[in-house]
């Protein structure tokens, strides 16, 4: 038997030895791990056909094709990229379809703003006439959207609104006083799209023959100056950024009339401190629904507005002790007397339908688990499609359930993440399956879940991915000393060794709402992990508390008292595995990026001694120099929760560094500000703690772009070796 076992053991080393290792130039330079998507596909309103982008492999040359759903055969050629020309003007191809389908949208030359936002040169394509239109040559363009009859088209240029007629060539003004860094008309200010994710702010009625939008006075909102060093002499940004307990812009919405060229305010309340986090048009082409909350952000009501009038009035609130969360799932019904939304009001994310006036029909799931994608609804079958975590917090299914909560059926099959894309009528969808060791699997489904065929299976990554020396990814849980169970994974070294002590790198991010630990392909950052592992190291992640997709009760613990919990944590599960007959407790370290950053920095000084290294990227290092909507819906205002942001911010702690540390930053992030590693750092020195830094000139939050995520990962990777 020895023998047997030690020749297996030989076969085993020599299979492994023939394996090539993963260098940090295959993943971030040559990036021959990236998988293949599908891009480009779009369902036409018969629901039936669909567009995508495809090559003529004669010439090279790109088209768009409209193709039947039932066998995937094209019935025809749209456009070809030899159409989109303008004054010589090569402009890229696109499947961005107007509503009716006549027009397609293009845009060349994009400056990006900020996360969402950028400004390009627009032009629509007539597929009847076979013309290009160019939108405006009075400047970029930013949010460019063709009105649902395809006569129109707005856009946002130099914070004011502009409507063009593309039957007439004839550009309109609609506002004339916005101006940089005081008003902006039909876009976001910079808090808004970092933080209520949405930069486009307005949005045609169903009729074409409105605009409702926002407007920001942004007056009172304090600047923030980023200097940008690129000339002789450096140059200063400057943005309006409200910090924690400052002024935020006062919002207001308007209606625009295109028939009768008016412009009606519509009643928000009196109240100029407040959030308007979502607007969005009823069935009624005259009603739209407002989203407005209170300044703590727990308190959220949804209002119903006359457009013609201004009139408004509350159907519904919601309020919770702690705070909200703002999604899009609200949709109304195309009977105009009812609507779907979804609410944490049992305590776990979940669907209900209310009556046009606000009164509560029925829930219509219920559980302990979460929808997490609300896909639609076919309302001549009566069916809802979403996504949700009832399998696992580790998984996504795809479900159907009726209006009145009965008949649900899963429709995906495999374990792991599934997300799904339906044809307009529902009767198609394209499933996108990935899991810890399967890159995305894309296939197009019948309604029912039969197959029709595979739309791209990742074989040739697999294949590559087999040839490389990997380790698998394995989940497990772990209970705290206060008996709470956290999720968790760990990859090992390929040739791991019980018997062997190893290293530990944790890694971390950590914050409200978020989820590391599930079941799907990761990217770089997960080769990153297993090119360490090859190393030597064993890699760890856990979700803390105050993560998401376990309810609002573990989701919300955090309340008033960010990095509390979650340090705690992070510093138990260290704890628990030093004890690791496999682990080697002089060598745990950790890191994370943005609010695992935060995390990290806590971790190497409240939890000095436990952690013998620790690399802090973008971090948050006090929550007074971050912005007031993420900042005060979990803190509320310094002037009302001092010891939540002093108790829990690195800097108070610097005294207490005790290991090796690495604070990284972008000097350009207009996110978390470089002001945060900066006054980290000063009181680093005065607390006379030796520690490493690196800052990357100009760059943003990200911190990419060029040659840096090469650098950046050099960087960590030779202070992990050296170091941990």
């Amino acid at each position: 038997m020895k023998k047997v076992l030690f020749l297996l053991l030989l076969v085993n080393a020599s299979y492994a030895q023939t394996k090539k290792n993963i260098t940090l130039e295959d993943i971030f330079k040559k990036s021959i791990f990236s998988a293949k998507n599908v891009s480009g596909l779009r369902s036409l309103n018969d629901g039936k056909t669909y567009v995508s982008i495809e090559t003529n492999p004669k010439t090279g040359r790109k088209y768009v094709a409209r193709n039947n759903y039932r066998d995937g055969k094209q019935m025809g050629v749209l456009f070809q990229e030899d159409d989109l020309t303008f004054k010589g003007l090569q402009l890229p191809i696109s499947t961005n379809l107007s509503e009716d389908e006549t027009k397609v949208l293009l845009f060349k030359d994009e400056e990006a703003i900020y996360r969402h936002s950028f400004k390009a040169n627009y032009f629509v394509y007539d597929l009847k006439t076979k013309s290009m239109t160019e939108v405006s040559s009075k400047g970029k363009q930013l949010f460019a959207t063709i009105s649902p009859d395809g006569a129109k088209i707005a856009f946002v240029r130099d914070n004011n609104l502009f409507v063009k007629d593309l039957t007439q060539d004839d550009e309109q003004q609609i506002t004339h006083d916005g101006l940089l860094n005081h008003i902006i008309n039909g876009g976001a200010d910079w808090v808004y799209e970092e933080e209520f994710s949405f930069a486009k702010a307005f949005f045609w009625s169903s009729d074409s023959k409105k605009i409702a939008y926002y407007r920001f006075d942004e007056t009172l909102v304090p600047e923030f100056d980023m200097t940008i060093y690129e000339e002789l002499y450096p140059t200063v940004y400057r943005y309006k950024y409200p910090k924690a307990g400052e002024n935020n812009a006062i919002v207001s919405i308007r209606v625009y009339n295109l028939t009768h060229g008016t412009t009606q305010a519509i009643d928000i309340g009196s109240n100029k401190d407040q959030y308007i986090p979502r607007i969005k048009w009823t069935a009624d082409a005259n009603i739209v629904c407002i989203f407005r909350m209170n300044r703590h952000q727990n308190k959220l009501e949804y209002i119903l507005a006359n457009a013609s009038t201004g009139e408004s009035n509350v159907i519904l609130a919601e309020e919770s002790i702690h705070y909200l969360d703002v999604n899009d799932d609200l949709t109304f019904l195309k009977n105009g007397k009812q609507f779907i939304l979804s609410s944490e009001d049992d305590g776990f994310n979940h669907l209900y339908l209310y009556d046009i006036g606000g009164k509560l029909i029925w829930q219509i799931t219920k559980g302990k688990w979460e929808v997490t994608n609300l896909y639609g609804v076919d309302e001549e079958s009566g069916v809802i499609y979403y996504q949700s975590t009832e399998s696992s917090p580790l998984r996504r299914d795809v479900y159907s359930i009726q209006l009145d909560g009965t008949h649900k059926k899963r429709i995906s099959t495999i374990d792991g993440n599934n997300s799904a894309t339906f044809s307009t009528d529902f009767s198609y969808y394209m499933l996108n399956h990935s899991d810890g060791k399967t890159p995305p699997y894309i296939t197009l489904n019948e309604q029912s879940g039969k197959l029709v065929r595979v739309l791209e299976d990742n074989a040739a990554l697999k294949i590559r991915m087999n040839e490389y020396v990997t380790s698998p990814t394995d989940f497990f849980e772990m209970k705290t000393s206060e008996g709470v169970t956290l999720n968790g994974y760990m990859m090992k070294p390929a040739d791991f060794d019980a018997a062997k002590k190893y290293p530990v790198l944790m890694y971390v991010y950590g914050g409200p709402g978020s989820q590391n630990v599930v079941d799907t392909w990761s990217g770089s950052r997960s080769l990153w992990f297993n090119y360490l592992a090859q190393k030597g190291y064993i890699i760890a992640c856990v979700d803390n508390r105050g993560t998401g997709f376990r309810g609002a009760d573990f989701k919300k613990v955090t309340y008033k008292q960010l990095g509390k919990y979650e340090t705690a944590d992070q510093i138990e599960v260290a704890k628990w595995l030093a004890h690791k007959n496999y682990v080697d407790s002089a060598r745990i370290g950790i890191w994370g990026w943005s609010y695992g950053g935060y995390l990290s920095s806590l971790c190497i000084t409240k939890g000095a001694g436990v952690f013998s290294m620790a690399i802090a990227v973008a971090p948050v290092t006090n929550w007074r120099y971050y912005d007031s909507i993420y900042t005060e819906r979990y803190l509320q205002t310094p002037q009302e929760n001092q010891t939540g942001y002093d108790e829990n911010s690195p800097i108070q702690f610097a005294d207490k560094l005790r290991g090796k540390f690495l604070l990284v930053h972008g000097t350009g992030d207009d996110n978390v500000h470089f002001q945060n590693s900066l006054m980290f750092s000063e009181a680093l020195i005065q607390a006379n703690k030796p520690f490493e830094q690196a800052y990357y000139p100009n760059k943003n939050h990200g911190i990419y772009g060029g040659n840096t995520s090469f650098h950046l990962y050099s960087k960590m990777t030779d202070f992990i070796l050296k170091n941990l």
